[in-house]
Formats: structure tokens, sequence, C-alpha cells
């Protein structure tokens, strides 16, 4: 399973800057697309969630390590930072542990699952992964980060919203266990991005209409015009740069991309379930991991979702959770309901 924040596509755009002034990023991106079999790979062989048994008591604290990679890629490199620890005064180190703790602290408190395996394990991160590394990923034990070439990315740790998305793919490896694949890897990577902006948002209390709804903010360079990856609330609009090209993603499925790249478009077609998550979001109003949120984290965690989801499949999965936990007369079910709607989904 290929999960990473950058997506192939961009990565393939950037490997061929060469001749543009980007050198040293054409080189990372070339050397990050080589790298997604072995992260693939990594992958495949994740652990899955092994129930806790009944009667275990889960101590709910956070237990948090930053290894430093020191620019080589091997895993998971030197343990830097552990919890409790001071900062470091290492940018990526305390970032990552910063970011772990954000994470950690929205799926506890809001939804009361400790740690991303829900049995309190530990919040592992890596820093300096490689040399000018253009990516982020989970390999099914821990987040790593790159530290970006410097022309067209920053290093990834500065955005807390990767952070989230790629804890969040563990929690999905965990609960649905989405297949990377089609409109399943569609909503794994879509599920990843609500939990990430999610993360943000209870990071700053940050109401659902003052949120930026923005996946990857800060990562691009001044050079770059663009002000991230994703947008929840505009996908398509992330970035506009005459050297990178216009963020492709479509809002709704007028747009929808059938292709066999990207594991059949799972960073493209992404943006759909994304747009109808905010619109539920913006709708409801107030914090969105309280109501939309939970909805969600309830479809991932309590549905019997297949692993070959379709969009349709998870749009009904939703509804029932609403239904469950609000009743289909709430605003929240008409909220859910009218989002799969307005981007042209029908359970």
């Amino acid at each position: 399973m290929i999960c990473t924040i950058v997506p192939p596509y961009l990565l393939a755009r950037i490997a061929g800057l060469q001749d543009e002034g980007f050198s040293r990023a054409a080189e990372a991106a070339r050397h990050a697309l080589a790298e997604l079999d072995p992260v693939a790979q990594a992958r495949s062989q994740a652990r899955q969630s092994p129930p806790p048994r009944p009667g275990t008591a889960v101590v709910p604290s956070l237990r948090r390590e930053v290894s430093d990679a020191g620019s080589r890629e091997t895993l998971p490199g030197t343990v830097a930072r552990v919890e409790g620890a001071a900062a470091t005064g290492d940018a990526a180190v305390d970032e990552a542990y910063d970011g772990l703790g954000a994470t950690g602290a929205l799926f506890r408190d809001a939804y009361g699952r400790v740690a991303v395996d829900g049995a309190g394990g530990l919040l592992a991160a890596t820093v300096h992964y490689g040399r000018e590394y253009d990516n982020a990923f989970w390999n099914g034990e821990r987040m790593v980060c790159g530290d970006g070439d410097g022309e067209i990315f920053e290093r990834f740790t500065k955005s807390v919203t990767v952070i989230g998305h790629e804890l969040a793919h563990g929690v999905v490896q965990y609960t649905a266990a989405l297949e990377y694949q089609g409109q399943a890897g569609a909503l794994n990577e879509s599920v990843s991005d609500v939990f990430g902006v999610l993360v943000e948002q209870k990071l700053l209390r940050q109401e659902a209409a003052r949120a930026s709804w923005l996946v990857g903010a800060g990562l691009f360079t001044d050079q770059v015009s663009g002000s991230a990856l994703r947008s929840l609330k505009a996908p398509g609009t992330a970035y506009d740069d005459d050297v990178l090209g216009r963020d492709p993603q479509p809002a709704t499925m007028a747009g929808y991309v059938s292709t066999q790249a990207d594991n059949g478009g799972v960073h493209i077609n992404s943006g759909i379930p994304n747009h109808a998550f905010y619109l539920a979001a913006t709708t409801l109003g107030g914090f969105a991991w309280e109501r939309a949120g939970q909805i969600w984290y309830d479809t991932i965690t309590e549905q019997s979702l297949p692993v070959d989801c379709t969009f349709a499949g998870f749009a009904a999965a939703t509804l029932a959770a609403a239904d469950k936990r609000y009743g289909t007369a709430s605003p929240e079910y008409s909220a859910v309901t009218d989002a799969w709607g307005a981007v042209g989904i029908r359970p």
C-alpha cells in the first residue's frame, strides 16, 4: 500500500523540472518516486489491529517517541525525544513531538481512542529521513517525515495536518482497513485528510467557519504559487503555479477522474468525499470534530465497511452512523444527507 502525503502525479511533475531552475527539487522528486515501491512493501507487511483484550485497562495518556534518521533511510533511527522530555531545539524533532501530541489528543479527547491502535500503543515518528526527501508517510508502525528539497518543499513536520494525516492512516489501518485502490483508496486518503484538518482545528480551537480546511499549508516554499497540497473547502484550488500546474482535485462526481495512475486516482478523487465532509461540518457549525467528526469516526470504527468500499457505500455508512447517534430527524442526519447530495453521491 503506497500511502504518502505528496501524490505521485505531483512528484512526477517536479521530477521534470531539471531545466526549469529546480535541479535540486527535480532530483529529490525522482528519488521520492523511486522510494514509493519500498514504502508500499513496508505498508503491505504492516500489522492490523489486535483488539484489546476484554478487561484490559487502557491508561488514557500519550506515549510519544521521536527518532532522528540522520539523513539516512534506515528506520527507526536514533531516539531523539521521548514522552515528557524537554524540547531539543531541533525544529523537526520538536514539531513532530508536538504534532504527535495534538493528534493523540484529538482521538483521545474527542473519541476516547488512545493512540493509533486504540490500545494505548506508542505514538512514534522518525524525522530527517533521507537527504532532501520530498515526502512523509506512515509505514504501518510510525510516521516518517523528510526535510524537503528547499526549492519546492520545506520540511514536512512544519504542517500539523501532515502529521495528523499520516497518523490517521494508521487509525484506518487498525479499523476500517480500506484498501488503497480506486474509490476505497480515495476514501482512505479522504478520511486521513479529514482527521488531519481536525487535528489542527482542535489544536487551534477553530470553529468550522474560521478554519482554513487546508492539508499541508506551509509546505511550499515562497517560490511556489500555492497555499497547500489540498483543500477540503475548495478542492482544485490548493495551488496554481506556472511550473507545478494546478491542483487537479475535483469537488464533485461531475469531475471524477477515471485513471489507472496513482492506484486509481486515490489522491485526486479524494477531493469529492473531502468536500462532502466540509459541507456537512460547516452546515452544522461549531467545532467540526464534535458532530461531523464524530459521525466519520463512528463510520470507520462501528460500521461494517467492506475493504473495497465505494463512495456510495461510505455515504450510506455515514448516514447509518448519524442515525444511530443522532436519529434520522436530526440536523446532523440532514446535514450529512445534503452534503453527499451536493457532491453528486447518492447512498
